[in-house]
């Protein structure tokens, strides 16, 4: 499907920076046009953020393909501070992770979106699709919950030079924050304060998007009870 649609706000520039933090595949690829016109169409992010995303998209659509995956990978699959799986950074491997991720995903479901199979909720392109379909204002403020946690993966990805950092400092900036290089703790438990305030408010509903919203670009209708298998599924893997 295209990314350039009829919605309002900054749910278009939200979808595009969801799909440059997935992995960069030919699919990927085939849609750098259009999620460049909608960044442009939109005009939420700063024109300084967009020259820097811009350049990204012009890597990945230039560069070598086996080297942009494999530092994809290397960047995000392996190692703690740039993980973009948020509880990870909160609760690490404890079993606090588990609940809170039954929380999230009974927030996607109660706004009517279900996730597809072996996806996890705190996936940050799962959580910007969910922001994406909310109005501005109540995406703003979900986004702004969980900024002490991007600004230090915004450090992290600035500290590896990386124009992944740009993606970051574009998404705290559509939730109204300032992206500012914070202490890093590598591959171990991010400090305590960043756990405060509670990610997500404790999922909180409020706000929440209609069931017949449009859907985001990795969800799937399913019906509640096998949503709520994958998740119990997602949970015990996590543990």
């Amino acid at each position: 499907m295209s990314l350039i649609s009829n919605i309002t706000g900054m749910s278009r520039s939200l979808r595009v920076l969801a799909r440059l933090l997935s992995y960069p595949n030919a699919a990927l690829r085939a849609d750098l046009a259009d999620m460049r016109a909608a960044i442009q169409s939109e005009q939420a992010v700063t024109r300084s953020r967009q020259a820097e995303l811009f350049m990204l998209m012009d890597n990945i659509a230039k560069g070598d393909t086996l080297q942009i995956e494999a530092d994809y990978v290397e960047l995000f699959d392996r190692g703690h501070a740039t993980s973009l799986h948020l509880f990870e950074h909160v609760h690490g491997d404890s079993r606090d992770r588990g609940p809170a991720m039954i929380d999230l995903t009974q927030t996607y479901e109660k706004a009517g979106l279900f996730l597809a199979e072996g996806e996890l909720p705190d996936y940050l392109p799962v959580v910007l699709e969910y922001a994406s379909t909310q109005p501005p204002q109540e995406a703003r403020a979900f986004l702004g919950e969980m900024t002490h946690i991007l600004n230090a993966i915004f450090s992290a990805l600035q500290q590896r030079n990386t124009a992944y950092a740009s993606v970051i400092g574009a998404l705290i900036e559509l939730s109204g924050e300032k992206a500012q290089a914070v202490a890093v703790v590598a591959d171990e438990a991010l400090d305590a304060s960043w756990e405060e305030p509670e990610v997500f408010g404790g999922c909180s509903v409020k706000g929440q998007g209609k069931p017949d919203q449009p859907q985001p670009i990795h969800f799937v209708k399913t019906n509640a009870a096998s949503a709520r298998a994958s998740a119990t599924t997602a949970e015990g893997a996590s543990l």
